[in-house]
Formats: structure tokens, sequence, C-alpha cells
């Protein structure tokens, strides 16, 4: 046999499908560290069944999944497959080949298959068990696992010699019967106790067991007697009960059609209701729509108000533009004079200009004659005297001009002065307006912020104010919903607690009893059954059927007190009772084994009920022996299960008696006991938590009330906010829109004052140049003048009466010059006057026809308002009577709402009367339900009495009734019957068929225990055979292995000696392992002290020495020729060349020796990050192509 074929996938980092074939020559696997190899080592191990993660290098088993890369993603499980040729048989398997697979899921799941048929762990490690190939054998050395072979303690080392010798077999066998074996001696045990328990019950169960005969036939008599008397009993009741079910039937249906008429009653509220809201959303709506009516009449009245503001600012804008212009008109007025004035002095000037040039003319022919009478000097003389005197004439006339010019540019000084000062005054008040309008505008946009920020706080007010009203009316809703089921459930309470109080339900003497009790005439008396436990109401019907008539029986504190009652009744005549003495009473366990987990199980029917702790051997004696059980169909399967030997109830009230016999159908669910005191504890806890729930809203709603009150002042003073902030913006907006138009008037009148001062700067640059020109003109003449004087005191001696005449001429002629000079230097300075004045007077009528335009825009304005104003109040007066209107319609509605509200009132009234009919009318049904109940119960009682004590229903009874002559006779000798069975005390029934199960099992177990004692001898002989068989094996396998061990040693260190020693040879099986070796040349040490390569070495040969005794088919040896130099090394590959016709040899190394003397050599890579390939290269192939021969 040898390994064919490994196919791994998925398995550690071969994510592919991969396959290595191997031959059987040696092989060897190489590749650097990490790319892989030993994963096959792994792979192999894996196949053979190792379970051990951590042997596989994992911290669990899901690790040897490929897990993924970067590149690719994880798979889902892992496999492996090995291919065995096993044409020989070395594996006792009827196949050439075995395909052995193992297959694991990441869910943990794991598969194993032999030729693709799946098998268990246990059938691959029972196949490869002494072959040295399974996972505790010796043909897969991992890393590591050489060097561990001599690390390990003596004892640890037994393991591969035992695989080695074979007995690994033998010790799993022999492992597998210590475990039958003690198995075997704990079923002894478990036996023998069971065996002396049933001892000690065997001989009292005898006795038991005759006493219960005997007192079965009495009972069996007394049954006959006292079921006679209760079908008696019966035939009366029945009577009654059809009588009492009449008259309730009756007083129900009276009830239902009150019920009726009160639901009609409360619909009719709730439409009534229903209405009132409306009308109240109506009424709503209206004072709504009068509350907007009113704002917009405030808002309009607001406007009128702002309105009015303007027109009287408008008119005061007026008055005061009129008054600018009156001055404004009086100082042109004085402009027209002055202009005037100068024009008639100009004429006059034109006309005294005129008689000058006329004797100008006359003096300058004067003075021509007197040129031609005079002779050349004297013509010469006055010539310059001519020259000379019309130089000063045109002296006189620039100094006139200069005069005049001095003049107007004093005047022109003056209007700079007065349009600087106007400019001035002007442009203060420009910025004292401009100041205006700006406080003007950013008082209006605050005005504007604030209105838009009492809006949002308005409808945030509003919106808080629709949610809290709707939060109060359904407050209201619930308050008044709670206080109807309060009424309601507190009238339920009040008719069954008063039921309670007088023990309706309960039979005549019941009620007899208890109130004496209550009066203190009985003393001891604790009270009915059914009034001293509670029961959930799941189980309460469950409960009431399995106590049935035991729910009337009266429970006491002793003997002494029943006997003290009973007397009692005997004496009153008032009936009969059952009593329960609370001293006497025992309780009553099921002591069945395995109930509680049974299908359906629902409890121990003692065990649902909540009692006082010195109740609870009572409720135990009545209940102990009663399971109840889910359904039918768990009770049957639990009754069969346990064959009948105890009761069984179902939560819907059907019953299976112990012995078979079953009761069962319809169960009325409200008119048991056990019911109405859960109902009157339910209602009691209603009530609480309602009168809770209506406190509690009661609280809301006056919170809720005051909160809607509170948002509504809110609102409403936001509102007057809203409309004192819409006021002041409209006044803001009127009062900017002025200041806006006076400041455009203001910068006009600064822009043309601007003008006309760059004019008269303009001007005053232009007689400032004209004064110069005749400042120097003026200079030149006077030096011209002077010029001639001097010519002329020459020839004045020669000339004196011409000259005198001449002189007095010339001195004419320049008074006439000069007088016209100044004429037209007035004139000028006149004409200049006008003009300079008719351009203020232009200026000024400009200024007049701003300000006029300025009084029409203000009319303008003033007539709009005063339209908007008479408009507002023609639409205030609709708006007033509009409100009016919706406040008649509001009068309207609440006058509606009121008789709505009164017919809502009126039928709550009815509803409230009609409730107290129906409450009395209810506590008259109860009282009739009472006493159908009573009569039912009476009636009830007594079939409970016949199930309970004979289990036999109405139907059955009459079969089991004896004859009788008379009750009287009949109850006579049911009390005689009673005595002999009180005699005999409390029997054990179930004695009999209990001594019967008990000697019946009592005599199994002893069989039973005699075949256990046969086995445990047959046991012990065998494992003492196998024990024997063991040893003679592994000494003699051990002493071959220490021989071997010896002969390889010697062989492969080229001298020195080895050996084995067991630690103790009369426990060869059990002992430890000692390794003793002296290397070549060296003392005999232990093998602690040997160097790392040495150890190797040693494990090495130790290794080949177990491969001589006991072959393996193959060997993976993973790098076990790490720790050896190169001279080992190739010792070890020539040794493994050696063993390589016996054994398969596949080799995981990095050692060179190594790979020379594989045949077939595989390459392991990864040339993808993280995942494994193979490479494969057969040497023996390689070397007849290139045609190497290799020497032997």
């Amino acid at each position: 046999m040898y390994l064919k074929q490994l196919e791994i996938q998925g398995f550690k980092s071969f994510a592919d499908k991969t396959t290595v074939s191997f031959g059987h020559d040696i092989t060897a696997i190489v590749g650097p560290n990490g790319s892989g190899k030993s994963n096959i080592s792994d792979a192999i191990r894996w196949v053979m069944g190792e379970q051990n993660s951590r042997s596989l290098r994992g911290q669990k088993m899901e690790d040897v999944i490929f897990g993924g890369t970067q590149k690719r993603g994880p798979v889902g499980f892992a496999e492996a497959t090995l291919l065995l040729d096993n044409s020989d048989r070395a594996l006792k398997y009827d196949a050439d080949e075995l395909m052995i697979t193992r297959r694991y899921y990441r869910s943990g799941e794991s598969e194993y298959y032999i030729n693709r048929q799946s098998v268990r762990l246990r059938d691959i490690n029972e196949l490869f068990m002494d072959t040295g190939l399974g996972r505790e054998g010796y043909s897969n050395i991992s890393q590591g696992r050489i060097d561990e072979i001599l690390s390990l303690k003596s004892t640890d080392r037994r393991e591969i010699f035992e695989e080695a010798a074979g007995i690994s077999k033998y010790r799993h066998r022999k492992e597998e019967t210590e475990r039958r074996l003690a198995t075997t001696q704990d079923n002894l045990l478990r036996i023998g106790d069971k065996i002396s328990e049933l001892e000690l019950q065997v001989g009292p169960l005898k006795e038991q067991s005759e006493k219960a005969q005997k007192y079965l036939a009495l009972r069996e008599e007394l049954k006959g007697v006292e079921v006679a008397l209760f079908l008696q009993n019966l035939e009366r009741l029945s009577a009654t009960a059809r009588k009492a079910e009449e008259d309730y039937n009756s007083a129900v249906f009276i009830l239902q059609r009150e019920h009726e008429a009160l639901d009609h009653l409360y619909v009719t509220s709730e439409t009534l209701t229903f209405d009132l809201h409306n009308r109240d959303l109506q009424t709503d709506r209206l004072r709504e729509a009068i509350s907007q009516m009113e704002a917009q009449t405030q808002e309009t009245r607001s406007g009128i108000a702002v309105l009015q503001t303007n027109a009287e600012n408008s008119r005061a804008n007026i008055r005061r533009v009129q008054q600018e212009l009156s001055e404004q008109d009086s100082r042109s007025g004085g402009i027209a004079e002055q202009i005037s004035s100068l024009e008639k002095r100009i004429a006059e000037i034109a006309q005294q200009r005129g008689t000058s040039e006329q004797e100008q003319r006359d003096a300058e022919a004067e003075g021509k004659r007197l040129a031609d009478s005079a002779d050349g000097i004297t013509r010469q003389y006055l010539t310059l005297r001519g020259e000379q005197e019309q130089r000063r004439a045109e002296l006189s006339g620039r100094q006139a001009d200069l005069a005049a010019l001095l003049d107007a540019m004093r005047l022109n000084e003056e209007r700079r002065t007065q349009a600087q000062s106007d400019a001035a005054a002007a442009t203060e008040r420009c910025d004292q307006t401009k100041k205006q309008l700006d406080q003007s505008r950013r008082a209006l946009a605050d005005a504007q912020d604030e209105a838009t920020a009492a809006k949002n706080t308005i409808e945030g007010y509003r919106l808080r104010a629709r949610t809290r009203a709707e939060r109060r009316d359904q407050l209201q809703k619930q308050t008044s919903d709670t206080a109807v089921l309060l009424d309601t459930v507190s009238a339920k309470l009040k008719v069954f607690e008063e039921m309670e109080r007088e023990y309706e339900g309960f039979s005549k003497t019941v009620r007899v009893v208890m109130q004496e009790g209550k009066r203190g005439a009985l003393r001891g008396i604790e009270g009915p059954v059914s009034k001293l436990i509670r029961v959930a109401d799941e189980f309460a019907i469950a409960i009431e059927i399995a106590l049935g008539s035991a729910m009337q029986q009266i429970v006491v504190t002793d003997e002494a007190a029943a006997k003290a009652a009973i007397s009692y009744l005997k004496r009153s005549d008032g009936g009969r009772a059952t009593f329960l003495p609370i001293s006497v009473i025992r309780p009553r366990p099921l002591n069945e084994k395995g109930v509680e987990q049974s299908r359906g199980f629902a409890g121990i029917a003692s065990e649902l009920v909540q009692c006082e702790e010195k109740y609870a051997g009572v409720i135990s004696n009545l209940l102990g022996k009663t399971v109840i059980a889910e359904d039918m169909d768990a009770a049957i399967a639990m009754a069969n299960r346990f064959g009948h030997r105890f009761r069984i109830v179902t939560l819907d009230g059907q019953v299976i008696n112990a012995g078979g016999s079953m009761t069962g159908g319809s169960v009325s669910r409200n008119a048991g006991l056990l019911s109405r005191a859960n109902e009157i504890e339910r209602l009691k806890r209603q009530r609480d938590t309602l009168s809770q729930k209506q406190a509690g809203l009661k609280t809301e709603l006056t919170e809720a009330t005051r909160q809607v009150q509170q948002v509504e002042f809110e609102l409403s003073a936001e509102e007057g906010r809203l409309r004192a902030a819409e006021d002041e913006v409209l006044r803001l907006q009127g009062e900017e829109k002025q200041y806006a138009a006076l400041y455009g008037a203001i910068s006009d009148t600064i822009s043309s004052t601007q003008g006309e001062l760059d004019s008269l700067a303009a001007r005053d640059r232009a007689d400032q140049e004209r004064k110069t020109k005749l400042d120097a003109q003026i200079v030149e003449l006077n030096r011209r003048i002077e010029a001639a004087a001097k010519e002329l005191d020459v020839l004045s001696d020669g000339q004196s009466v011409a000259a005198e005449q001449s002189s007095r001429l010339t001195e004419r002629l320049t008074a006439i010059r000069m007088q016209i000079a100044s004429l037209d230097a007035e004139k000028a300075t006149a004409q200049d006057s006008i003009h300079r004045l008719q351009g203020l007077e232009q200026a000024m009528r400009g200024d007049r026809a701003q300000k006029l335009a300025l009084i029409e825009a203000y009319a303008g304005e003033l007539a709009g308002v005063e339209a908007q104003i008479k408009s507002r109040e023609d639409a205030l007066q609709t708006q007033t009577a509009a409100t009016e209107a919706k406040r008649e319609e509001l009068k309207t509605a609440l006058e509606e709402r009121k008789q709505v509200e009164a017919r809502k009132t009126a039928a709550e009234k009815d509803a409230q009367n009609k409730n107290r009919d129906i409450l009395n009318m209810e506590r008259e049904s109860a009282r009739l339900e009472a006493k159908k109940t009573s009569a039912e119960m009476e009636e009830k009682q007594i079939i409970d009495r016949l199930w309970e004590n004979y289990e036999l229903t109405r139907s059955t009874a009459p079969q089991a009734a004896a004859e009788i002559e008379s009750a009287a006779a009949a109850s006579k000798r049911v009390s005689e019957l009673k005595r002999k069975i009180s005699a005999l005390g409390t029997p054990n029934l179930g004695a009999i068929e209990e001594y019967a199960r008990i000697n019946e099992r009592y005599e199994y177990l002893a069989g039973q225990r005699d075949d256990v004692l046969t086995s445990k001898r047959e046991l012990e002989g065998i494992i003492q055979d196998i024990t024997k068989q063991m040893t003679e094996i592994f000494t003699t396998e051990f002493a071959k292995i220490n021989t071997y061990f010896g002969q390889t040693f010697t062989e492969m260190f080229g001298g020195g000696k080895a050996s084995l020693e067991l630690e103790d040879p009369s426990q060869p099986l059990a002992c430890g392992i000692e390794i003793r070796v002296q290397p070549p040349g060296k003392q005999l040490k232990t093998i602690t002290l040997l160097s790392g390569g040495e150890k190797a070495f040693v494990a090495i040969a130790l290794y080949f020495a177990i491969l001589k005794v006991r072959p393996t088919p193959f060997c993976m040896l993973d790098e076990i020729d790490a720790a050896l130099d190169d001279r080992n090394v190739e010792r070890f590959a020539s040794y493994m060349r050696a063993f390589s016709g016996n054994t398969q040899f596949i080799v995981i190394t990095h050692r060179r020796g190594t790979m020379e003397e594989a045949d077939v050599l595989y390459g392991v890579t990864m040339q993808e990050q993280g995942i494994s390939k193979i490479l494969h290269l057969n040497l023996n192939e390689m070397e007849q192509t290139l045609g190497i021969i290799t020497e032997e």
C-alpha cells in the first residue's frame, strides 16, 4: 500500500483545487518559508482524523478554511482527499483503491467519506488503527515533533511506542470495556439503592392493603345507600332550580331593555355633546371672526389717525412754505424797486449825456475855431492842450469805470456773502433734515420688525392656544368618560360586595353558620373554602370544578369548633354542612414522578391556589391529588401515561377522574364563587385605577384650562402690541415721506445757491482782471498828462490870452467829458446792477417755483390723505356694522348652545336616573341570580358529591343506588356505616395497587441485580485477558525496538551505543520509557545533555528503528532534518533511501542533501499573495533527458 495522490481545496493557503501525485519513491517538497509547504503535511494529518486544532497550527478548527486575501474572498469550507493504493489489502477494506475525504464547513459541521460513502470519524480511526498511519501514529512527523519525542516526559512517550508495538487497538478495546464496566458498576449501585428503598416499603404496604380492602367493602355499601338519598334530594332541588331560572330570565329580559334605554340616552348625550362641541367650535370661530373684525376696525381707526396726522403735517408744511414764499416775495419786491430806480436813472443819464455831448460838440467847435485863428505856436499849444485835456478826460473815464467797477465788486461781494450764509444755513438745515430722515427710517424699520415679531409671536400663541384647547377638550372628554365608567364599576362592585357580605350563592347552612360566627355564637369558624383562597383568573374555572361542593365546606380551627357548629345546626334545624378542622386535616400530596414534564401540564391544583399558611394543609387535602392540564388532549395523554391514578381537570372545566371516567360539558364562567371573588378583586383594582386616573385627569384638566387661559391672555396682550406696532409703522411711514420731500427741496436749494456762488466767483475773477487793466491805463494816462503839462509850460509864456481862452475851453471840455464819462460809468454800473438784480430775481423766481411745486405736492398729498380718510371712515362704518352683525350672530349661537347644553344636561340627568334604576334592577337581578345560583349550587353540590365521593353522574347514579325503605332508615344506615369506616381511620386506598406494583418492581429489580453482577464479572475477565495480551505484545515489540535502536544509532552515528529502558519493568503498560545514548567518543549521557543537532539525530535514529520493527506504508516528514549539519543530513538522506524500498517517503525540507536524494521535487510558491501553488519536477526523468549518469 502507498499514497498515490492528495487533493486539497480551500484548505489553509490552498484556495484553489490542488492535486499532488506521489510515486513509490522519495518525494521532496521544497519552497521558501511561509509558502505553505507544511499545509500539505497538515492536510494529510487532518484527513486521517486529527481533531486538535493546535496540532494543525491553529487556534480553532475553522482556521483550516481559507480565510481570504485582499484580492480573494474567504471560502465556505475546506476539503482534502487521500487516494491510497490498497491492492495488498493492508487496510482492512475490500477495495483496491481507497479515497478518504474530509470536509469541514464554517458552521462547524464535518463530513467524512470513504470512496464517496459517508462514514463516521470513528470508522476512519478504526481503519488506520495499528498501521502507524492514524492520528496517533508515527507516519506523519510534523515540524518540531521529532524533538518532542525526546523532550516529552518518559510517560508521555508511550503513545508512539504503543502504536509501533501494535497494541493501540487493544488499548482502545480495553478503555471501552473499562467504560462499560464503570457503567455496570453505576447501574449496580442504582439498583441496590432502589432495592433497599423498596424493601422498606413492601412490609407496611401489605398491612395497608388489607385494611384498604376492608374499607372498600364498607364504602361500597355506603355508596349505594347514600347515592339513593342524593337522588331523592336532586328531584326536589330540580323543581326549585327551574322556578328560579324562570324568574331570573324574566329579570334579565327587563334589565336588558333598561340597558338598551340607557344606551340610547348615552347615545343621545354623546350626540348632544358632539353638537355642543361643534357649537363651541362655531362660537369660537365667531369670537375669532369678531376679534379679527375688531382688530381690522382698530387698524382702520389707527390708519385714520395716522392719515389725520399726515394731513395735519401736510397743512403745516404748506403754511411753512407759504410763509417762506411771503418772505421771499418781500425780498423780491425790493429788488424790483431797485431795478426800476436804476432804469429811471439810466434814462436820466442818457438825457444828461445827450446834453453834455451837445455842450462838448459846441466846446470842441469853439476850440477848433480858436485853433484855426491862432498862429503856429498857439496852434501847437492848443493842440497839445487839447490832447492833454483829451487824456485827462480819458483818465476821468477810466477812473469813473474803476469807481463803478469797485462798486459792482462791493455789491457782488455782499451778494456772495449773503449766498454763502444762505448756503450754510441750508446745509445745516439739510443735515438736520437728513438726520431726522435717517432717524425716521430707523424707527420705521424697528417698528416694522416689531410688527413682524408680534405677528410671529401671535401665530405661535394661536398654535399653542389651539393645541392646548384640543388637549383641554380631550381631557374633558376623558374625565367625563372616566367618571361614567367609575360610576358603573362602583355600582357593580357594590352589588358584588353586598352579595359577598350576604353569602349569596352559598347554601343556607353556610350562611347560618357564618352569621352565627360573626355574632360570636360560634367560635373557631374560619370561613368557607372559597372565601379563604385566591386563584388566578385563568385557573378559576378549573379550581371551581376541582373543588366542587368542597367550595362550601367550612374551615374551622379544630374538632371542638366543628362539633359546636354541628350541634347548633342540629338544634336550629339549619341543615347540614361539612367542616374541615385545621388541626386534623392532613395534606395529600401527589407522589407521581415525571408528571411535571408531561405535555400540557399546568400545575398541581393545590399549588395554583393562594391562601394563608395555616390553610395550606386543608387545601392540599382537597386539591393535592388533582392535576390541572391545558386541554383535553393533554389530559387524556397524561391520564394514560400514569394509569388513571389521579384526577385531572382541564382549564375549561373538563374532568378525567381517577379510574378513567370523564365528566365535561359547558360551564358558566361567571356564576362561580371563585369567579365572583376574582371579579370583586378585579373591580376593586379597576375602581382604584379609575379613581387615580380621574384624579390625575382632573389635575391635568385644571392645569390645561389654566394654560389655555394663560395663552389666551398672552395672545390678547400680543395682539394689542401688534396693533400698536402697526399704528406706529403707519405714522412713521408718513413722517418718513415728509422728511424725504423736505430733504429733496433743501438739497435743490443748496444746489441753486451753490450755482449762484460759482457764478459770483467767476464774475469776481473777471472784475479783478478788469480792475488790474484799468489801474494800468490810469497810470499810463497820468504819465502822459504830466509829460504834456511840461510841454505846455514851455509854450504857455507866449500864449497867455490864447492859453487862457484855451484853458477855459479845455477846462470846460474836460468838465463835460468827465461828466459824460461819469454818466457812462454810472450807466454801466447801473446796467450791471440791473443785470445782477435780474439774475437774483430770476433765481428767486426758480426757488419760488420749487416752493410752489412743493406746496402743490403737499396740497395733492393732503387731498389724497383726506380722500383716504373719507374712504376709511366709510369702511369703518361698514366694519362696525359687520361687527355688530357678527355679535348678534354670536349672541344667537350662544343662546342655541345654551339650549343644547340644557338638553344635554337633561339627557345626562335622565341617564343618571336610569343608571340608578338599572343599579336597583341589577341588585334585584343579582339577588334572583344568587337565588338561582344557590339552587343550582345545592343541586351541583349534590352532583359534585356524587362525583367526588363516588365518581357518578346524574345519569349513571341510578345504577349504583341501592333500594331503601325510607329516607330515615337510609340515613340511619349511612351513619352506622360511616362510624365503621371512621373506626378504620384513614385507609390508604392506593396501598392495594401500590403494594402490587411495589412488590412486582421489587422482584424485577432483584433479578436485574443478579444479571448485572454476572455482566460485571464477565467484563472484569475480558479486561484481564486484554491486559495480559497487551503486556506480552508490548514486551516483545519493545525489545525489538530497543535492539534496532541500538543498531540504527551505531550505524547513523558511526559508533557509540543507545538503548531504551522501562522505568518499571513490572508495569510495562504504565511506566515511563527512558532513552540512554552514548555518542562515539563520549560518555553515556541522558538525552537532556545532548546538543540540539544530536537530539534531532537521536530522534531520527529512534524513528528509523521503529520503522524497522513496524514499517508504515508511507511517511510524511516535515523538516525533521532542520537541526542537522550537512554531514548528518547526508547520513539521514542515505538511510532514508535504504528504507524507501518498503516505505514511501514524503519529505518537506530546506536541506540540499535531502533534495539530492529525492526522486521527485514539488515546489510550493506564492505567486499570488496568500495563495499557495505547486510546481512539479521529476529528477529521474530529468536525469534521463539530460543524459546524466548517477553513480550508485
